[in-house]
């Protein structure tokens, strides 16, 4: 499930194409610190608590689910453009941790992770360390690659229907996630 496009990604790809690498290192930045952030709600059961309230869980769910629709329709009304419209600044890392603290997918995936798969059962705190440390490794390789990917489209001149095409699979991949976040909320 990490492993899925979904809003941090999509945006980090979309910031390196943009305004370069070096840039969208302090987004990712920010990405790091909220998605850590999400984990350690989850981890603290604070996240649990918050959703224990169907009333909240509700407006929560409801108001992730609008939000990342109207990235996946950004995305795919892009037109020729890969990136989700032209920005005015350089998000950095305020809006890493904003969009991680709104994210879905970020509590499902650290959710899924922490109340499942024991490695040491007998050791909590061993187990939340060492699943820490795995998550981390993997989402930093994962949000590298992908920034890595923006900046180097940044430096392509691909024809517009490569473009679109790109654009369309991308948006796809938001609905997916969009799926997947409202399905494992019930």
């Amino acid at each position: 499930m990490i492993i899925t496009p979904g809003p941090g990604v999509l945006s980090l790809a979309g910031v390196g194409a943009a305004f370069g690498f070096r840039s969208g290192l302090r987004y990712l930045t920010g990405l790091f610190i909220g998605t850590n952030l999400v984990a350690l709600a989850v981890v603290t059961g604070l996240g649990a608590l918050v959703l224990a309230n169907p009333v909240i869980r509700l407006v929560l769910l409801g108001a992730s689910t609008c939000y990342l629709l109207y990235l996946a329709a950004r995305i795919a009304l892009a037109g020729s453009n890969i990136a989700f419209s032209p920005a005015t600044r350089k998000p950095g890392v305020r809006d890493g941790l904003l969009l991680q603290a709104v994210n879905p997918k970020a509590y499902v995936v650290n959710t899924t992770l922490f109340s499942g798969f024991p490695i040491f059962p007998e050791a909590y705190g061993l187990e939340v360390a060492t699943k820490f440390l795995i998550i981390n490794v993997i989402w930093l390789a994962i949000h590298f690659l992908w920034l890595w990917a923006g900046s180097a489209v940044k430096r392509m001149a691909l024809p517009p229907r490569t473009q679109r095409i790109i654009n369309v699979g991308m948006a796809l991949a938001m609905l997916v996630v969009v799926g997947l976040a409202a399905w494992s909320a019930f």
